[in-house]
């Protein structure tokens, strides 16, 4: 076996399940996971219909570059979101199966090992742009994200020796577990130390949906790529998905845009890989892509359960402020994430995830995860209140 694989570190979930072995919740109380950043809203319907009106379409093989109107529906919804020129959908787009599947694979085809070959990833950050990075062969570079600097990297800290061994930056924005969302300003500071250090930028914006203030999207990478003229989006990819917009996390079904140069040998790369996303789910995108008033629906249910739940835990938390994503990310009291997460399962049957699980140890020694708690909330609003309730008064007994 590949012997890279004992260099992956061990699933936040997998370290979480046993953390709360041996503890036994009060039986009385129903279960609240607010661990899994898995959506519970009801499905977009008409993805679904679709989905159903093309099974046959299951009796084909689908291509790995998709069909043209996926790409068209892909590139038109784009470049409406992000204010773009357009997208070329046959050179500049690649559907994939979901953002986790082409992150890593993109990894794979991207890192040259016969030359250092360091990713920077955010810390903390999503686990699967450390995993990739391993069995690449490539160092993660981590990029601590502190409150004092409102939970995004510092790009400014890393030397330039250090930049001159990097292959590819990895962002999240909006942010998991921090739910920060990038200035555009950052993208473009970004864009030009890519240019100086000849680098990839990996911008991963699948919460790009999800945010709180109707008027203020967020921003994305080539979005700022369009505002500084760069219409080729040299060195720039993004990773969008419809599992959180359109809550279809079992399709499976996201894309990658950008640099055509890029694109190009990823595309040959997924030939080999056996990947291509089946034509019924293609058709699925198609008609959720196609559609926004279901997106604004799901982001208003997420701005209730947002305010309710802020209102019940600022009184004894701290937490940023949430821009976008469906987490919340406060400090814990006492400042062990560990012991809060066991006494709390232990205590009103709810479950979190420990912030250290999602960062590593920083350049000071520090794991810039820990002391928080990472809370999804992706369960309906009856359910989630109920969750921000039992932890308020857990707290407030544990004073």
């Amino acid at each position: 076996m590949n012997p890279d694989l004992d260099a992956l570190k061990p699933y936040p979930f997998e370290r979480l399940a046993k953390l709360k072995s041996g503890v036994t919740p009060p039986e009385g109380l129903s279960p609240i996971p607010l661990t899994i950043g898995e959506p519970q809203h009801a499905p977009f319907g008409a993805a679904l219909e679709t989905l159903a009106a093309h099974q046959l379409d299951f009796a084909r093989y689908p291509a790995t570059a998709g069909i043209p109107e996926l790409r068209d529906a892909i590139a038109g919804w784009a470049t409406q979101r992000f204010g773009l020129e357009g997208l070329d959908a046959e050179r500049q787009v690649l559907p994939v199966n979901g953002t986790r599947e082409a992150i890593f694979a993109f990894v794979q085809a991207a890192l040259d090992r016969s030359r250092p070959a360091r990713v920077a990833v955010p810390n903390p950050f999503y686990q699967i742009y450390e995993g990739a990075t391993l069995l690449a062969g490539g160092q993660p570079l981590y990029l601590d994200c502190r409150a004092e600097s409102g939970f995004r990297p510092d790009f400014d800290a890393v030397p330039a020796d250090t930049w001159r061994e990097v292959q590819v930056v990895f962002l999240c924005s909006p942010g998991n577990p921090t739910g920060a969302v990038t200035p555009r300003a950052e993208f473009e500071k970004l864009i030009a130390l890519a240019d100086e250090f000849d680098f990839i930028i990996a911008s991963d914006e699948c919460y790009s949906e999800l945010y709180l203030d109707e008027g203020s999207p967020p921003p994305g990478l080539l979005e700022a790529c369009a505002a500084i003229g760069r219409h080729d989006y040299r060195r720039c990819l993004v990773f969008h998905s419809l599992s959180k917009r359109s809550n279809l996390p079992g399709l499976r079904s996201g894309f990658v845009a950008g640099d055509a140069e890029l694109i190009a040998p990823f595309k040959r790369y997924r030939t080999y890989h056996g990947c291509a996303m089946s034509l019924p789910l293609q058709h699925a995108s198609i008609t959720a892509w196609n559609d926004e008033s279901h997106v604004r629906d799901n982001r208003n249910a997420y701005r209730e359960k947002f305010a309710a739940v802020s209102e019940i835990l600022a009184p004894v938390l701290e937490f940023p402020a949430p821009e976008a994503s469906f987490y919340l990310w406060p400090a814990v009291p006492g400042g062990d994430d560990e012991a809060f997460t066991r006494a709390l399962f232990a205590a009103e049957h709810v479950s979190v995830l420990p912030g250290a699980y999602m960062g590593r140890l920083g350049i000071d020694g520090i794991n810039p995860g820990a002391g928080r708690v990472r809370l999804a909330l992706v369960a309906e609003r009856e359910a989630t209140v109920e969750a921000a309730h039992r932890i308020r008064r857990f707290i407030e007994r544990s004073a």
